[in-house]
């Protein structure tokens, strides 16, 4: 791949008067803002705390009822894709659910919306967190062997050439298992793989055609990993310079410094930081509020908190911890952030504007003007 590519992620979250009116707008400011690609992520329930949702913490409640209310994304993909006929954006989950949803399943829809959409689909793939297994039943006492169970089994079925796939696994047996779905022109969609632990990384290296890590880390720690991803892959007989290396983040911008400050101070992005793990909030000195060994977004818990000890948990967020997690600031400021990620390895970034996090709704709007500015300069990197 050469150049810099952008991708834009959606919220994905039912809105009012109609449903997926924020999403709609959301893909067309991704076209006009010269995107690369469209992205919505695999929920059932969000990462903030229910009990927060109320227009005096975030103005967003009069257009976003509940914060939990996620649409299906291979569904609203497949919805995009036929309402949408202009513009020809790649389309990805970031990223699906190896535990909630079972591989034959995301094998059949990814393979469904690259052939409908002639090429486009890209599978986003990870463990998924907690709040999303734990609760329906899923056992999430073995996420990562369990994902790379989930990987192997859909390579193995996309590999298969329509003939009968016998696979022995611990959680995805195959017997005589037929997949006959055809590739588009011979191509299946990209794998991009939320890689972030040691042996995360070293099955990135081994299946995937994208490094898609989301969690807070350092430029740094992105250039460490990836040499790992590439060590693996050379290992696998890969060539280590196929697979993509890119980056998902949130935004918080404005027209002036002061009110990008001032949301970033607000109690929902704040309540936004407490997905980062214990390791970051060491790093600026303090404790995590949800204990000393919290791993972060993957095993948060946040509609069991209620208003009291999410309003507790959340003023005990740093600023400086804010600043570190979100690309932040004017437009200008925000691609000088980012130009420090491309120095470390990323080509492609994928951005989600979260602005709309707090009180204020009119200046949370008014940030969608500066974001797409950050989305057309970002293509320039």
């Amino acid at each position: 791949m050469s150049g810099f590519r952008v991708g834009v992620m959606d919220t994905l979250v039912a809105a009012r008067p109609t449903i997926d009116m924020l999403t709609r707008g959301s893909y067309l400011g991704a076209l006009a803002g010269s995107a690369d690609s469209f992205w919505v992520p695999d929920h059932v329930n969000g990462l903030l705390p229910r009990s927060l949702w109320q227009p005096q913490y975030c103005g967003a409640t009069q257009l976003i009822p509940t914060s939990d209310a996620f649409l299906e994304p291979w569904t609203m993909l497949g919805h995009i894709a036929a309402q949408n006929r202009i513009g020809r954006l790649r389309l990805g989950v970031g990223v699906t659910d190896t535990g909630r949803r079972h591989p034959v399943a995301t094998a059949q829809a990814a393979a469904t919306l690259h052939l409908l959409t002639r090429g486009r689909a890209i599978l986003g793939i990870g463990p998924g967190e907690r709040e999303g297994n734990e609760p329906y039943g899923v056992d999430w006492s073995k996420p990562v062997a369990r994902f790379e169970e989930g990987v192997a089994t859909i390579r193995a079925l996309w590999d298969s050439g329509g003939e009968l796939v016998d696979r022995d696994s611990p959680f995805f047996p195959l017997h005589k298992a037929l997949f006959d779905l055809p590739p588009y022109r011979g191509k299946w969609p990209e794998i991009w793989i939320a890689a972030h632990g040691p042996r995360m990384l070293r099955t990135a290296g081994r299946y995937a055609d994208g490094w898609f890590p989301a969690f807070p880390q350092q430029p740094q720690d992105y250039a460490r990993r990836l040499e790992v991803i590439r060590s693996a892959a050379s290992d696998a007989g890969r060539d280590p310079m196929s697979i993509t290396p890119a980056v998902w983040f949130s935004v918080v911008t404005g027209s002036n410094r002061d009110d990008v400050d001032a949301a970033l101070d607000s109690t929902p992005a704040k309540a936004l930081g407490l997905t980062a793990s214990a390791e970051v909030f060491n790093r600026h000195g303090v404790e995590h509020p949800l204990g000393v060994n919290f791993a972060g977004a993957q095993d948060h818990l946040p509609y069991a908190l209620d208003e009291q000890a999410a309003l507790a948990c959340a003023s005990q967020v740093p600023p400086s911890l804010m600043r570190e997690i979100v690309l932040n600031g004017t437009p200008d400021e925000i691609i000088e952030q980012a130009a420090r990620w491309r120095d470390c390895g990323v080509r492609y970034i994928v951005v989600a504007n979260v602005s709309i996090l707090q009180p204020s709704m009119r200046k949370g709007l008014m940030a969608t003007l500066p974001f797409l500015k950050v989305v057309r300069a970002l293509r320039k990197l």
